[in-house]
């Protein structure tokens, strides 16, 4: 019985939680929904647990390895095929994790900010959006890839509009407009890469296209691929729909969204790079690492900046992450087996700062009604676990040694310089001292300012919401000083994927 599920995992992991969602909307009951919801999440992050270690099991002899599911016993190319590898399973490891931790931490907060009618739907379209990520990354299937994709933006886009603010409705249609534009484009890209090869498998896909001289069609397609993942990456300029997206949506969302959207984008675009086109191509063909490193060093000193300026510290963590985007694409673009596993492991590692520091922003809207810098000014002296929370996921968005931040700029670095490319390992520290500036700021209001008088009398967040806090903020402080499961496994994936074994 255990082998058969053990067998099954790959499609569990995407049919636990789609077939809870609709579920959800059948029971009605708000109670009842969430604990469905919580279940089927539970059950998710231990299918994804247990692929994540079938894989390394098998990676330990010194072989890129992968497991390969067929739906319906249909042999690919002609049949869809779910395939984990290491770079896969490790992506699904967190993503399902921070839905667990996330709905553990969510009732409070969505009973305060969501209109109780609609509790069943929220639980349900958290679901369907925790289907479609972890669908792009067990996926073999390029078009599948898109399918899951258009999920878990549709779910997204109606998760924000939840929001109590009337904004919440005006970010979630921006962040549908633009979806939409990157979706075409990615769609458009995907047809055309049929047309040129008869297959949608990605692993049949990469062995047919001719990637030297080959026809104008494969840098159309790349073309489009490239400018669609960009929008839902958030990369600058393409960014403009993230901030009032993780501003106005509820607490709750903004953690879940903030921590996995844009890094299953991320996992997608190193998949089209590394899996399809070959880096070869994009970066030898094309000049597409020397962009790649532009515009993302635009992006991070521009959004740092921005995020200096913010009162909304909601907006501040949102410029923030436009920023982390960016040194996640310095990984990418540098192709090298430290560069990349900097790229990769920073995806995990944000995740876990930036969903922490989001809790923190939901725990201080609960007790304080407002998520504005001005309005928390000496709230470190009511609501110290909250505040604290605050200061260590801060040391770990900064990258301070002992936190798992600076072990992905450690790599960053360490790859940059590898590959001489000494002015960028130079920007990259200065960066982090704009990151210095923002975390500051708020760490001087909540302990240095006098009391506003949503502080004055204000409590402790409860428990129920601090200990999901904790587990992802100790968590960033864990992973920076034990790293096989998070960097280790990182660099055996960026090894593979440029063609090397462990």
């Amino acid at each position: 019985m255990m082998h058969a599920i053990l067998d099954h995992l790959p499609v569990l992991a995407i049919v636990l939680p789609m077939v809870a969602a609709p579920l959800c909307v059948v029971v009605h009951r708000p109670r009842l929904a969430y604990l469905l919801a919580m279940a089927a999440a539970t059950l998710t992050f231990g299918c994804c647990l247990g692929l994540l270690e079938q894989v390394v099991q098998m990676n330990r002899e010194g072989v890129p390895a992968f497991i390969s599911y067929q739906l319906g016993n249909w042999a690919p190319p002609y049949g869809i095929e779910y395939r984990v590898d290491l770079l896969s399973a490790f992506v699904m490891s967190f993503v399902s994790g921070m839905g667990f931790v996330v709905l553990a931490y969510a009732p409070m907060s969505v009973n305060d900010e969501v209109p109780k009618s609609k509790h069943y739907l929220f639980y349900a379209t958290f679901l369907l959006c925790m289907t479609g990520l972890l669908g792009m990354c067990v996926t073999g299937d390029l078009f599948n890839v898109f399918v899951f994709l258009e999920i878990s933006s549709l779910s997204a886009y109606a998760l924000i509009s939840l929001g109590r603010s009337r904004r919440a409705a005006l970010a979630a249609f921006q962040y549908l407009i633009l979806g939409s534009i990157g979706a075409t484009f990615i769609l458009i890209g995907i047809g055309l890469l049929y047309q040129m090869t008869g297959t949608l498998n990605m692993a049949d896909l990469a062995a047919r296209l001719p990637h030297d001289h080959g026809p104008r069609t494969i840098l159309v397609a790349f073309a489009f691929l490239t400018v669609g993942l960009c929008i839902k990456m958030a990369v600058f300029p393409l960014h403009t729909w993230l901030p009032n997206a993780y501003t106005y949506a509820p607490s709750t969302v903004t953690c879940f969204i903030a921590s996995t959207a844009t890094k299953v984008s991320v996992y997608a675009f190193i998949r089209l790079i590394y899996g399809i086109i070959t880096p070869g191509f994009a970066f030898e063909t094309l000049p597409l690492d020397s962009e790649l490193m532009f515009f993302s060093l635009v992006g991070i000193f521009i959004a740092s900046i921005a995020a200096i300026y913010q009162d909304n510290v909601k907006r501040l963590l949102a410029y923030s992450s436009v920023a982390q985007v960016g040194y996640m694409l310095l990984g990418v673009s540098l192709a090298t087996p430290t560069g990349l596993s900097g790229g990769i492991v920073h995806m995990f590692n944000h995740a876990l700062i930036k969903g922490g520091l989001f809790m923190v922003v939901g725990c201080f809207a609960l007790r304080l009604g407002s998520v504005r810098l001005s309005d928390w000014a000496g709230a470190g002296r009511t609501m110290p676990l909250t505040a604290m929370a605050w200061v260590l996921g801060g040391l770990g968005l900064i990258g301070v040694p002992l936190t798992a931040g600076f072990v992905s700029k450690w790599l960053l670095l360490t790859g940059a310089f590898e590959s001489q490319h000494w002015s960028i390992g130079l920007m990259m520290l200065l960066s982090s001292l704009l990151a210095v500036v923002y975390v500051w700021r708020v760490v001087e209001t909540l302990y240095f300012a006098e009391p506003s008088e949503h502080a004055k009398n204000a409590t402790e967040a409860p428990m129920r919401m601090l200990v999901p806090t904790y587990v992802l903020i100790f968590a960033t402080l864990v992973f920076g000083v034990w790293t096989p499961y998070s960097a280790g496994i990182a660099r055996q994936a960026a090894i593979a994927l440029l063609g090397g074994t462990p």
